[in-house]
């Protein structure tokens, strides 16, 4: 019996096994335990790869977005099989290790791979920024939110978002110029990430992004969430100012854009 006869691929559909699994890396992991939020949870598929009855391996799609997100954690043979026999979606959002990937391109192209950082923050290390008023900004937003973030790259922004998020902006002359907010806030599992920070660039450079961002981890923190977020590795002024606000560097990942790969069927 070769060493791959011993893992077996399956489903996961119980949340306390799935929260186990995760929390061998709860800050990694943390987008993935907010998927676990009820309203959330239905529209993800768990699979899992055990080795000796121990789960070694997890992958999840989250068809929430489009394309769906596929997130990777733990060893890498798992990943293949699991990307073999259970999950096969034709293109995915991945977030892993770099270390995973060699097992998503096993079964999967490539495009251009983003080098990201995961950033975290604990009330005892934050450090609130104040000195100008910021504005809770509520559904009312969504138009002017979305032409801020149509202004730049790499803001996936959904009016669902501000609905259920935590949002603060600065206003010039009447108009929203500068905002963050979150891509998740998780109540039930206790976990948020910090994101859609942008602002217009004529109006960079006074610290209204920095100042935002503050209300909001603020906000989330005195609800009792673990607070997390990306940032590009190269984003040396976006690490910077995240480190004035208290955030601590966790761990690297790469994220992109995957096809599947067409499999020859032999005659």
């Amino acid at each position: 019996m070769s060493g791959l006869d011993t893992w077996h691929v399956r489903g996961l559909s119980d949340p306390a096994e799935i929260i186990t699994i995760l929390g061998q890396d709860h800050w990694y992991a943390a987008y993935a335990i907010g998927d676990l939020e009820p309203g959330l949870f239905e529209q993800c598929g768990w699979y899992g790869a055990e080795l000796g009855g121990e789960a070694r391996s997890l992958v999840l799609l989250f068809e929430g977005l489009d394309p769906p997100a596929l997130f990777i954690m733990g060893e890498p043979i798992g990943v293949v099989m699991i990307l073999e026999a259970a999950l096969r979606p034709d293109t995915v959002q991945f977030t892993c290790r770099e270390s995973h990937l060699p097992a998503l391109q096993t079964h999967y192209q490539t495009g251009e791979i983003d080098h990201m950082l995961r950033m975290t923050l604990s009330v005892s290390d934050f450090r609130p920024v104040t000195g100008f008023d910021v504005e809770r900004l509520g559904p009312s937003y969504a138009d002017e939110l979305a032409c801020l973030y149509a202004s730049a790259q790499g803001n996936a922004f959904t009016p669902y978002q501000l609905a259920q998020g935590v949002f603060y902006g600065v206003k010039h002359q009447g108009r929203l110029v500068s905002a963050a907010g979150t891509h998740l806030v998780a109540r039930t599992m206790g976990v948020a990430a910090v994101g859609n920070v942008c602002t217009y660039p004529e109006h960079r450079g006074r610290g209204y992004a920095t100042r935002s961002t503050s209300a909001v981890c603020a906000d989330l923190l005195a609800m009792g969430l673990d607070v997390v977020l990306n940032v590009a590795q190269d984003n040396a002024d976006a690490i910077h100012v995240y480190k004035k606000l208290g955030f601590q560097a966790h761990c690297p990942f790469v994220e992109g854009i995957a096809t599947r790969k067409t499999e020859l069927v032999s005659s």
